[in-house]
């Protein structure tokens, strides 16, 4: 597993700054993407979140997978590095 999480089932609600306050506590963040709809500019329900180290992810992970936010249920997994 690397340092970037993949966290899927997001609300449509959830911003790039409410992710990164709900997954600080866990580490230093070193960057939230927040994937968008070009033509909409409406988030896509998915987000990628890095975290300095591996050990940072994994608490995060641990922690935050099968959370409910913004009154969802997400999931957070390791994401495919290429």
């Amino acid at each position: 597993m690397g340092r970037n999480l993949f966290v899927s089932r997001l609300s449509f609600y959830t911003t790039q700054d409410q992710l990164k306050k709900l997954f600080a506590p866990f580490g230093l963040v070193t960057s939230v993407n927040l994937v968008v709809d070009p033509r909409t500019k409406r988030p896509k329900g998915f987000a990628f979140v890095s975290y300095e180290s591996q050990i940072e992810a994994e608490k995060a992970m641990r922690a935050m997978n099968g959370r409910i936010v913004d009154g969802r249920l997400i999931f957070v997994e390791p994401a495919n590095e290429k």
